[in-house]
């Protein structure tokens, strides 16, 4: 954004999305720290009135303040003489970068003292705008294959997770996540549902809130999805790191989606090279985690209830643990893959 804004002989420049709302957390000119700051923290970024521009610069590739607001108007504007004015600013020309059906815009700003931009200038700078836009194509791109790896390296871990844009529509979804889809819990147009309509608000909530947030975020607290019989599904909303400083990353934020009525069991070869287990006894622990009682594992086994009392005495010994329970804990910590908080989104910053 600085070379931006030299090549153009302005004060400095910025990149926002177009599609979705503004977001704070944006690439700038250092020049603007002190101004952006203020954008924020005052509530500017809410009542932008540049923002009217964006059909004129989706249709020519560039547009400025005399698009939608006349000079007297500018003297009078609230924007322009209680925000702009106590930085020095005023002016300023929005260049489209587009890829695909998204579409973002700089802005170029100047002082009060650098003036407006020429009609050459503005012709210099829709010329720019392509050259930005085959940046952001690529950057948009690598952003996908990021997104792709990111969802193999979730479902290798076994956490069921969807991914979001900056919109909150979804964007991608592993397969443990599909696996969760059904009667309580859909994708409508886009849009993650659930069965119960307070539910689905909650999400859209969590979501955005997340998109908007200036705070680096991991892991937020889960919103809970009722089912219609059984326990409800826990959605962790979350934002990687890497994420906010990429603003051509087509993912925005993650929902790590927990089902309480999953029942996992550990594969039965990793619990033979792991505690030297018979099959048989594997078999059994094995079941240990998906059933209510030794009673049913034995059912299921086909084996008598004596026998499966004396499969689950030798797996306590080879497991050095005591009691049923203690088994059950140790074998749900050995079947707990690497934690979200050690997987991430990456998201190189956009050069």
């Amino acid at each position: 954004m600085d070379r931006v804004a030299e090549a153009t002989n302005s004060h400095g420049a910025l990149l926002v999305p177009v599609r979705g709302g503004p977001v704070p957390n944006v690439p700038f000119s250092e020049s603007l720290a002190l101004s952006l700051e203020e954008f924020v923290r005052a509530g500017w970024i809410h009542c932008d009135v540049r923002y009217s521009v964006s059909q004129v610069i989706a249709r020519r590739g560039v547009a400025t303040e005399f698009d939608f607001i006349t000079a007297d108007e500018i003297a009078r504007h609230p924007y322009y003489q209680e925000f702009l004015a106590r930085f020095g600013l005023r002016w300023f020309a929005g260049v489209k970068v587009a890829a695909g059906d998204d579409f973002w815009c700089c802005p170029v700003q100047r002082t009060v003292e650098q003036g407006p931009f020429s009609p050459g200038e503005l012709t210099e700078l829709a010329e720019l705008s392509t050259h930005l836009s085959s940046a952001a194509a690529l950057a948009r791109a690598l952003g996908f294959a990021r997104v792709e790896a990111s969802l193999d390296a979730f479902e290798v871990s076994g956490k069921a997770v969807v991914l979001f844009d900056r919109c909150g529509d979804v964007l991608r979804m592993n397969q443990a996540a599909e696996r969760m889809l059904g009667r309580d819990l859909q994708v409508v147009r886009g849009r993650l549902t659930c069965a119960d309509r307070e539910a689905t608000v909650a999400v859209d909530r969590a979501l955005h809130a997340a998109i908007r947030s200036t705070d680096n975020l991991s892991l937020l607290p889960p919103v809970i999805l009722p089912r219609c019989d059984g326990r409800p599904i826990l959605a962790y909303p979350s934002r990687p790191a890497g994420i906010a400083v990429d603003v051509f990353a087509p993912c925005a934020v993650l929902l790590a989606l927990v089902d309480l009525e999953e029942r996992t069991s550990v594969p039965e070869s990793d619990l033979v090279r792991t505690f030297k287990l018979t099959p048989a006894e594997a078999r059994l622990a094995s079941r240990l985690l998906t059933e209510d009682s030794l009673e049913t594992v034995a059912e299921h086994l086909g084996i008598a209830h004596e026998t499966a009392r004396n499969l689950l005495k030798r797996v306590l010994s080879k497991t050095g643990t005591h009691k049923q329970g203690q088994l059950i804990a140790l074998l749900s910590r050995f079947q707990r893959r690497p934690a979200l908080s050690e997987l991430s989104v990456r998201a190189s910053p956009s050069k």
